[in-house]
């Protein structure tokens, strides 16, 4: 005979088991048969009102929490930086070096911005956390442990540290829930959505607006599509600032080797990669970072001399809160050691038992002091805390000339970034036509815009938006008698530039800039080839093949040192290249020619074909 107390989520499965078994359910009322319909009616009504009477009491026990919860009632374990007093209320830790070490964490936060640089900065400083033991023998004693992110991270998000009360920051999901395991499903809710939140209700080290600026801070830090992101060591200086003047999208970053160096393009891809359609625009970064550099730079000389009287006193005040920590850690093994005296000698001596262990704990400590007093001696060998007039000096004098700093060989890309950053909000561009040309609008970090025009790099001559006075000023120097040579140093001394936006228009395109004006090629002849290296059949020179497929002869290089197209060169200078092209292969080559820009890029730079014929797929 079993008794009718189970669970309410049980009850059912528990009538349904007794009914097959013929077994009795008994409570305080009486005898049930489950197999009798009377009966199991009343057992279905009896549990339908337990379940409801368990809803109602865990309903009214939870009404009564959020009530105890808004008069700020619900206790507790306080972050690293807080007490309870005896009386049960919150407060500041009265130790200094702890109080030291938190206001050291959220001021090092504001100056770099990155979770990672903050736990970067605190390991090179050779700086712990200091947390009171809240269990075992030592409960309430200062230990020390390594800096973590997990604990960095808690400490940023918490509201605890600016002030504010808050309950109901994690909610449970039922669709996270893990059956057998309760405390799964929980999930962190946005401050908007917390039960309760009272500011101002505990002690604190920063302010609320200082805490919300930090989690918006953290947010945009996320690596997501709606964020800037943190600056990272790619050489694009605009990451996560470009935006796309026609659509108004947010521009993507991709990296090619071009010329044996790294180079970014930015992109408005969105329309490519959502629904299939065509690149909207691209364009190499690096006429843009200049153009944006070179802005942003006067935008800061006027501040350049109030930057150099700050800079050293900057330098020295952070110098010197890592040292005053370091010596707050001195005075506190300075203290381990009177203490763990005074209790060797305070032991009877005839008590062995007890003064081994004491003699013992003496000697951890002045072990412990020593070495702690070697580590402070390292490091304040590496950073002194204050700074000889020779250093001063030349911060001050780097300070003041910005483009020298800017382009020094400390300055990193990640602080160049940052300095972009603090000034600049967004970045639009947009090409004007097909040309070299693109119209670059600056947002500022107040609000104003600069528009200008920023050059970025093509790959032909007849997209530069002076190619027309090119080819005029390129047809009055040849009727002049000038040969090819003389004509690239005019060019080149007039102005003009290349469209991959070099210092001065090559010899080979000055040549192909003359044959399609109908000048004499006689003076520019090929060299004669030796016998057998001449192009045979089925085989091309490198730049009539990129004239039959209307295309750059330097893309076609490219395309034959990554095995898209066979060929060989010459043995003797100038080793030019003979490229072979059936008619199956150029109809594989213009099909690829006709490909938009980028599609099989990322596909072929990381596995490229096995053997050298052309790929069609």
């Amino acid at each position: 005979m079993a008794h009718a107390n189970a669970q309410p989520s049980n009850f059912y499965q528990l009538l349904e088991l007794c009914a097959l078994s013929g077994a009795l359910l008994a409570d305080t009322d009486g005898v049930y048969d489950p197999g009798d319909v009377n009966d199991r009616m009343l057992l279905g009504l009896k549990g339908t009102m337990s379940e409801a009477e368990l809803h109602l009491i865990k309903q009214r026990m939870q009404a009564g929490k959020v009530s105890k919860a808004r008069r700020g009632e619900i206790g507790f374990a306080l972050p690293m930086g807080h007490v309870r007093r005896p009386s049960g209320e919150p407060a500041l830790d009265p130790d200094e070096q702890i109080r030291s070490t938190v206001r050291l964490i959220f001021d090092t936060f504001a100056e770099l911005g990155t979770l990672n640089g903050v736990l970067r900065y605190l390991v090179a400083g050779g700086i712990d956390l200091p947390m009171r033991s809240r269990s075992g023998p030592d409960r309430g004693e200062v230990v020390h442990w390594r800096p973590n992110r997990t604990t960095l991270q808690w400490m940023l998000h918490s509201p605890i540290y600016a002030g504010i009360y808050a309950y109901g920051r994690r909610r449970v999901d039922p669709r996270r829930k893990v059956p057998g395991h309760p405390g799964t499903g929980k999930v962190v809710v946005d401050p908007d959505q917390w039960i309760v939140m009272i500011p101002g209700a505990l002690p604190a080290y920063i302010s609320e607006q200082t805490w919300r600026d930090n989690l918006a801070r953290l947010a945009a830090n996320a690596s997501r599509a709606n964020t800037t992101g943190t600056a990272r060591q790619g050489t694009a200086l605009l990451s996560g600032l470009v935006y796309c003047g026609r659509c108004s999208r947010r521009m993507n970053v991709r990296y090619h080797v071009r010329e044996g160096q790294r180079q970014a393009d930015y992109a408005c891809a969105r329309e490519l990669t959502d629904y299939g359609g065509r690149l909207c625009q691209a364009m190499a970064g690096t006429g843009i970072d200049a153009h944006v550099t070179e802005q942003v730079l006067a935008a800061l000389e006027p501040t350049a001399t109030e930057v150099s009287l700050h800079a050293a006193e900057q330098i020295e005040a952070d110098r010197d809160r890592v040292d005053r920590i370091w010596r707050q850690r001195l005075e506190r093994a300075d203290i381990d050691v009177d203490r763990a005296a005074r209790r060797y000698r305070l032991a009877e001596p005839e008590n062995r038992l007890v003064v081994r262990q004491l003699e013992h704990d003496w000697e951890q400590a002045l072990a412990a002091q020593q070495q702690l007093s070697e580590d402070y001696a390292r490091f304040t060998a590496t950073r002194p805390p204050t700074l000889t007039p020779a250093e001063r000096a030349q911060i001050t004098a780097r300070a003041a000339d910005l483009p020298a700093l800017w382009h020094g060989d400390t300055t990193t890309i990640a602080d160049r970034k940052e300095i972009i950053r603090a000034v600049v909000e967004k970045v639009h561009l947009a090409i004007i036509g097909d040309s070299e040309q693109v119209t670059c609008t600056i947002t500022w970090a107040g609000g104003q815009t600069t528009t200008g025009t920023a050059t970025r790099a093509v790959a032909r001559l007849e997209q530069l938006s002076y190619y027309p006075q090119l080819l005029h000023r390129t047809r009055e120097l040849a009727q002049q008698g000038h040969r090819a040579g003389a004509i690239t140093k005019r060019l080149a001394s007039e102005g003009f530039r290349a469209a991959k936006g070099h210092d001065k228009i090559s010899t080979r395109a000055v040549d192909r800039l003359l044959d399609q004006l109908g000048f004499p090629a006689k003076r520019r002849r090929r060299p004669v080839s030796p016998p057998g290296e001449a192009p045979g059949q089925d085989e091309w020179w490198l730049d009539d093949l990129a004239a039959e497929l209307d295309m750059p002869a330097i893309t076609l290089r490219s395309w034959a040192a990554r095995g898209w197209v066979r060929g060989r060169r010459e043995s003797r200078p100038p080793r030019r290249w003979i490229l072979h092209a059936g008619p199956g292969e150029l109809a594989a080559l213009r099909e690829r020619r006709a490909r938009p820009p980028g599609w099989h890029t990322r596909r072929y730079s990381q596995n490229p074909p096995a053997d050298d014929t052309p790929t069609t797929d």
